[in-house]
């Protein structure tokens, strides 16, 4: 009983700091703009922060990067409103160096690892190795992967490091807008390969495992706060919940691993 009374009291602690992170004496709607691979993280979180603090989180969903409409680079060029963004952390780079976003509330929130997946109920392929994800590669009849981060280091850097890019051409494509692995759930292709945290939440797939730690590509995923922000404060207090102690658990849950 004791145990129960001490962590009921942690967490009226951890709600009234939360409150009082917010910095307003209102609660603000705030516009989010956020990228693929830290969906389901921030779906487990929203209705923790807003029950917390009273706020509103209204969200626009798009990749970090590409040409893609929905992409949050080509939103804020349009002048979409935005409060906060959540993004891949060199894409947010870019948008600091262009003055688009404010230097100094950029804040780091997690690393994401490449995985692979198969149609549900397929053999799994043995990728616990190098030379077991090579064979594996050169073994599928198609191979399918994103147009954000990790689908970019695939195709320029991973088949080259594998010494297979030229066996490969012919099979191996880049989907933009869709969820690779829903194509793989859907029988289209055979290997997926995408950031974990995208992969863990489609139904019809297995989840294969992570690429192999030598030839992985780490996405670290950050957030900021765009130049002309509405509610400056309200989005600084949802950054400083999504890097929290509170958030870690749905962090780690979604697949990515939490600063």
């Amino acid at each position: 009983m004791r145990i129960k009374q001490i962590r009921s009291r942690l967490f009226a602690l951890s709600t009234l700091s939360l409150a009082l992170w917010s910095g307003a004496a209102q609660a603000d709607e705030i516009n989010v703009m956020n990228s693929g691979g830290f969906t389901a993280a921030y779906k487990a979180i929203q209705p923790k922060f807003e029950a917390a603090t009273g706020h509103t989180l209204v969200t626009a969903w798009g990749p970090s990067m590409g040409k893609a409409p929905e992409a949050i680079p080509n939103r804020l060029e349009r002048g979409e409103p935005a409060d906060v963004v959540i993004m891949v952390g060199y894409a947010l780079g870019d948008l600091i160096k262009q003055g688009k976003v404010m230097a100094d509330s950029r804040v780091d929130l997690a690393d994401s690892r490449i995985g692979v997946a198969i149609k549900a109920g397929s053999t799994k392929p043995d990728i616990r190795t190098v030379e077991g994800l090579k064979s594996a590669l050169l073994q599928a009849k198609s191979i399918a992967y994103s147009d954000s981060a990790s689908g970019v280091y695939i195709e320029r850097e991973l088949f080259k490091k594998l010494g297979i890019e030229e066996q490969l051409k012919p099979k191996a494509h880049m989907i933009q807008k869709i969820p690779v692995a829903t194509l793989v759930a859907g029988g289209e292709y055979e290997l997926g390969f995408q950031q974990v945290s995208e992969i863990l939440p489609v139904k019809g797939i297995d989840f294969v495992g992570k690429i192999p730690e030598q030839v992985q590509s780490i996405t670290t995923f950050s957030a900021g706060i765009p130049v002309g922000a509405k509610h400056p404060d309200a989005a600084r207090a949802l950054i400083r919940y999504l890097a929290s102690p509170e958030a870690r658990a749905d962090v780690s849950n979604s697949g990515l691993d939490p600063k």
